[in-house]
């Protein structure tokens, strides 16, 4: 089958979304599928552009008009397929429902193009909650018209929720995959005297980590730093709204003055990829997961994170509900709410397990991106 992957913005190296795109098109592509990579980005001059397989499908210029054209000028896309033969355009949304998205879509179905939109985050509008920027809020506005709609154009909706209808349209579940190839087994330190833990993530209120920084400020003020420390190394960006309080969430900077934590206490490293993310990997022998997914109204979902943390084979913490995780003993699920994570429990947790790491690997081989594309297809194809 051909395949056209749709992603409406670029990529970054640092960025876990792109590294699960193209993980996704590699599983599509070990399925046997011709598949080609349709984004959006800046050309080296500062073009607006469409790309194809790092092929420039449509320059759109600069300026504002520019910037119009890419939101509403999908027609490249349309004459793309039909001239290649595209048989299933594989959209990713971006909370961009239009009806110029709408347009393009019914063209495509009209035409016989078969498509789905997966839904990374469902339901998504309560992330946008607080939201300053008229622009963001908006868009979220003109998404909301015009989803059910776009909707109506899919075959089906991909999802990595349990929801069984989204927008009025059925969904396809599958678990967001692994990559086996593309990340190292990690080696556990053999020393454990101060206990290393990591959380990976470009940084938002629902990942909860003020929780964890609270309950490790808790620590340090009750003694148990002095005999166990324990350090919390954070990789990914950090934004000024997680640093301060905001309307979701007390902010690192207050929490960290109230109890004296300094950077030997809580370590930002920033965005890190390659050997230097698997540098502060090998300092680590547990792994923190979302602790805030109910701040932002979901309680069932199944993250990126996890795997590549079960993948990588350490254990992990996490409060949401995640089917393939739930019951595994190297995980250690904390509450839903907003009490401060139990740091010494963590300590206890790690002293009276002893995970093998290939073992932990193990545990999530049935979860390749290979078979959750696969599962897809074939959702299509039965129907």
């Amino acid at each position: 089958m051909k395949v056209l992957f749709l992603v409406y913005h670029g990529f970054s190296e640092v960025s876990g979304i792109t590294k699960k795109i193209r993980a996704q098109v590699k599983g599509l592509r070990q399925n046997g599928h011709e598949v080609s990579l349709c984004y959006y980005d800046f050309s080296p001059a500062g073009h607006r552009c469409r790309y194809v397989d790092g092929e420039v499908l449509r320059d759109y210029g600069q300026g504002a008009l520019a910037a119009l054209r890419q939101r509403t000028d999908y027609g490249c896309i349309y004459d793309y397929c039909l001239q290649h033969g595209i048989e299933l355009v594989y959209a990713r949304c971006f909370q961009n429902a239009s009806p110029f998205l709408v347009r393009l879509f019914r063209r495509l179905r009209k035409a016989g193009v078969k498509s789905v939109t997966e839904i990374p985050t469902y339901p998504y509008d309560q992330e946008f909650k607080g939201f300053t920027r008229l622009s963001v809020r908006l868009g979220l506005q003109v998404d909301r018209l015009f989803r059910s709609r776009l909707a109506r154009q899919m075959e089906a909706m991909v999802t990595f929720s349990d929801a069984t209808e989204i927008f009025g349209q059925r969904t396809i579940r599958i678990s967001n995959g692994v990559d086996l190839d593309a990340l190292p087994l990690h080696q556990p330190p053999a020393d454990l005297s101060t206990v290393h833990l990591i959380a990976v993530a470009e940084v938002h209120y629902w990942h909860g980590l003020d929780r964890l920084i609270d309950g490790l400020g808790r620590y340090v003020q009750r003694g148990g730093w002095a005999s166990r420390p324990v350090v919390l190394h954070i990789v990914g960006g950090v934004a000024e709204t997680e640093m301060q309080d905001s309307m979701h969430a007390p902010g690192f900077a207050p929490l960290m003055q109230r109890y004296g934590l300094t950077a030997e206490h809580v370590v930002m490293h920033g965005q890190l990829f390659g050997a230097a993310l698997d540098e502060v990997f090998a300092q680590c022998c547990f792994a923190v997961g979302s602790l805030g997914r109910h701040r932002s109204g979901i309680s069932v979902i199944k993250t990126l994170k996890n795997r590549e943390y079960a993948t990588r084979g350490l254990p992990f913490i996490y409060s949401e509900q995640d089917s393939d995780f739930d019951c595994q003993p190297y995980v250690l699920k904390a509450p839903a709410d907003e009490s401060p994570i139990d740091v010494p429990r963590i300590v206890q947790f790690i002293d009276s397990h002893h995970f093998r790491p290939e073992e932990i690997r193990q545990t999530v081989e049935h979860l390749t991106w290979k078979r959750q594309m696969e599962t897809v297809i074939e959702q299509l194809t039965i129907r």
